[in-house]
């Protein structure tokens, strides 16, 4: 029975292959010019260079601050060379003509002052932050003070990037990468071999890619269930007590000092008495989401990860409170403990994705979790519990959130399901085991009166939420 666990964290899923092919450009005649050849050429060797580069790893040495000879140089000097060593040995004068041509070459090609004395890359990423599938743009750029030929780059991806196009420049030369899936990404670093004018000597330079900030896109969600208690502030969740909402619940006898438009004309007119409408209070909803990071799960079918799909959810559900103007918060478990205030806005969507780009790198503690701060959490705020369901851990941070008397929701996410081989009665047997054991946890959060519903990924949230707003949700008595 394969394990589908990956409690390292390693990120990264199998990436497009760069492409290897440039647009054909054609000339008077209809044909391709040998500009456009040279530079497919020239794009496919720097495409292969920077496939064995990432295969191999990030470098950790940095390179040599020297010129060295260049393949033309070496040419022509073991031309000299052999030339010299044949006439020497046989004796014959003429031999030495050859090695005196190369000599002569190499005094004329001599690069001289041409050749710069300060030689350095920069990159430029023209984007910081984008959502997964997003193209990053990067412009790498040789810093000189001489003339130079056009360089030669070797791009060493970070883990999970792909390149999905590269162009060289006289100059420098251009990216466009992308990320597959959410976190802090590195892009690598690019290696820039740079010959002098003439291309006797070369020189590499190195500029480091730098990192960027890969956010997950968020699942579909318009639903926010809320609990039966509601924080006294204006918000757009209608309640059943009176107040000063848009919704009409039904009409009262006018009171002196009402306002006039407030006046219900057709029950005024029925009962020859002014009526006045009333309206249900809307109040704003307070939320927390509670992440279970305690370790990666890839489902051993799809390919999913447990925790991509985690964050995927929670996004979707946090976007859906804040359209609402609620407040939310969020709570990491799992590794470092991550801790969010509740609050409003556009701008707390992004803190919250922000706080947990690194989780990945996060080392998940195997003895008891850090004990979680239950003060910090707003009071009576409904709290959305992801979890796989996979880590008898939670039931426990889980139980003391219940025992506070916040209430809670389950949104299980099924995802990590081991592969058992049909013919093979013990993968079989591990299967079952595995499927009770998530059972039995389920059974343990609905005995003590937590709700648990279940979200496939690629589905909208709205059809695991939905059921929440039959009823409103009640915490546990203190």
């Amino acid at each position: 029975m394969n394990a589908a666990s990956d409690g390292s964290g390693t990120p990264g899923r199998p990436g497009r292959a760069p492409a290897a092919s440039l647009p054909t450009a054609t000339g008077g005649t209809g044909g391709t010019s040998g500009t456009d050849r040279l530079a497919r050429r020239v794009r496919a060797l720097a495409v292969a260079r920077s496939a064995r580069a990432t295969a191999a790893g990030l470098p950790d040495a940095p390179p040599a601050p020297y010129w060295r000879p260049g393949e033309q140089t070496l040419r022509l000097l073991t031309v000299a060379t052999v030339a010299a060593l044949a006439a020497l040995v046989t004796g014959h004068a003429w031999l030495l003509a050859p090695a005196a041509f190369a000599a002569v070459l190499l005094a004329l090609a001599a690069p001289g002052r041409s050749r710069p004395t300060r030689l350095s890359a920069e990159s430029t990423v023209r984007l910081q932050r984008c959502f997964e599938g997003e193209a990053v743009a990067v412009h790498v750029t040789v810093q000189h003070d001489g003339r130079i030929g056009p360089p030669e780059p070797v791009v060493t991806l970070g883990p999970g990037v792909t390149l999905d196009a590269l162009t060289v420049t006289p100059t420098g030369v251009d990216l466009v990468l992308h990320a597959a899936s959410w976190g802090r990404r590195h892009l690598g670093v690019v290696d820039l071999d740079v010959p002098d004018a003439r291309g006797l000597t070369r020189r590499t330079v190195r500029t480091d890619l730098g990192t960027v900030d890969v956010f997950p896109v968020p699942d579909a969600a318009r639903l926010t269930p809320i609990p039966v208690r509601l924080p006294e502030r204006i918000g757009e969740h209608t309640t059943a007590h009176e107040g000063t909402g848009i919704e009409v619940v039904g009409v009262r006898p006018h009171v002196p000092g009402e306002r006039q438009r407030r006046i219900h004309w057709p029950s005024t007119t029925r009962r020859d008495a002014v009526q006045i409408n009333q309206f249900a209070a809307e109040r704003a909803a307070d939320a927390v989401v509670l992440l279970d990071t305690l370790a990666d799960y890839i489902d051993a079918t799809t390919g999913l990860r447990s925790l991509d799909e985690t964050l995927r959810a929670a996004t979707g559900l946090t976007r859906a409170y804040l359209r609402r103007h609620d407040r939310i918060g969020l709570v990491a478990v799992g590794g470092r403990l991550r801790l969010l205030t509740a609050s409003t806005g556009d701008r707390q969507f992004y803190r919250i994705v922000e706080s947990v780009l690194e989780v990945r790198q996060d080392r998940p503690p195997r003895g008891p979790l850090p004990t979680l701060p239950l003060a910090a959490l707003p009071g009576h705020a409904l709290v959305y519990a992801f979890t796989p369901l996979a880590d008898q851990r939670i039931l426990d941070v889980l139980g003391r959130v219940r025992e506070r008397g916040n209430p809670l929701v389950v949104v299980e996410i099924p995802v990590g399901e081991p592969a058992a081989r049909p013919d093979d009665e013990t993968d079989a047997l591990a299967l079952r085991l595995w499927r009770a054991e998530r059972e039995a946890m389920r059974a343990t959060l609905r005995g003590r009166g937590i709700p648990v519903v279940r979200h496939t990924p690629g589905e909208s949230l709205d059809l695991a939420l939905g059921p929440l707003l039959r009823r409103r949700i009640v915490g546990a008595a203190r």
